[in-house]
């Protein structure tokens, strides 16, 4: 059945990439994304990407991290890994306080704040760590 919503699973063969990944099995996990012609070969005209993949913790739980590394090598790409992970972290900690006021001022229309008592995102204030 064909309908307008239906939605274009064909991949695109002018833009594969072969993964690996790379972990120490303490800090994170860094993904090598070599970019490949619809053969397999790698395609030396597009560069390759390096993603890095860690989790912060908050009082919610473990939230999963994904950043993109600009490097040009695996080696250089464990160096930058700290200072590109503690940047994701920042940038999802501003993210998270943008929600938190809009879920806010959302939430100030309601007579004693919140309906049902919810008190916001559900306690996703307080310190956030690796």
């Amino acid at each position: 059945m064909n309908t307008e919503n239906d939605m274009s699973l064909t991949m695109n063969s002018a833009e594969l990439y072969r993964e690996e990944t790379f972990t120490d099995q303490k800090v994170g996990t860094l993904r090598r994304m070599t970019p490949v012609d619809a053969e397999g070969n790698t395609d030396p005209r597009r560069p390759v990407i390096y993603i890095g993949q860690a989790q912060m913790m908050t009082p919610a739980g473990a939230l999963p991290l994904s950043f993109e590394i600009p490097a040009a090598t695996l080696a250089e790409a464990c160096t930058q890994f700290g200072d590109a992970a503690r940047k994701a972290m920042e940038e999802t900690i501003e993210e998270l306080k943008e929600m938190r006021r809009q879920q806010a001022s959302r939430h100030s229309s309601f007579p004693g704040g919140s309906p049902g008592g919810m008190g916001g995102m559900g306690g996703m204030g307080g310190k956030i760590q690796f």
